[in-house]
């Protein structure tokens, strides 16, 4: 057999062509779990606790806009729903780094820290949010730093 590329024998005097392993790995791997599974148990809870939070935030919204209008301003159902989408994608992300994802964790945490930062500066505008939303946001800063620290810690593991 001619020998072409990268090839080298192996111990039987077969020709391997590493490429072609390479690629093989590569291919057989998609999709694998880059680690074990992870419980992220406390992580898990936080995560799940804000979705309920974000939930109850549009229904308290809806609820407001029947009793008290000026309380569920557009800038306040605009910032609900997007911290609201935020929070379906920390939901996909979660599945992924439960099911051995590194870069899913990763993702956990780089969420968190835009969701930080983001709710700060909003909370800071003055007259945009009715107050009861700038608590909110203050409150879901504190929540992701929680998030951030835990995230961090699992990785290391």
């Amino acid at each position: 057999m001619a020998r072409t590329g990268s090839h080298a024998a192996d111990p039987g005097g077969v020709d391997i062509d590493h490429t072609a392993n390479i690629i093989d790995r590569m291919v057989n791997s998609i999709g694998a779990p880059a680690h074990a599974p992870h419980r992220l148990g406390a992580v898990s809870a936080l995560v799940w606790s804000y979705v309920a939070a974000m939930a109850a935030t549009v229904v308290a919204l809806a609820l407001l806009a029947f009793t008290a209008p000026g309380q569920a301003t557009e800038e306040a159902w605009g910032h609900a729903v997007i911290v609201m989408l935020f929070a379906v994608l920390l939901l996909v992300r979660l599945r992924s780094a439960r099911s051995g994802s590194t870069r899913a964790v990763r993702a956990l945490g780089v969420i968190a820290a835009a969701l930080l930062v983001v709710n700060l500066v909003e909370a800071a505008l003055p007259d945009v949010f009715p107050e009861w939303m700038r608590v909110e946001m203050v409150a879901i800063a504190l929540w992701m730093a929680a998030l951030i620290i835990l995230v961090r810690r699992s990785a290391r593991r």
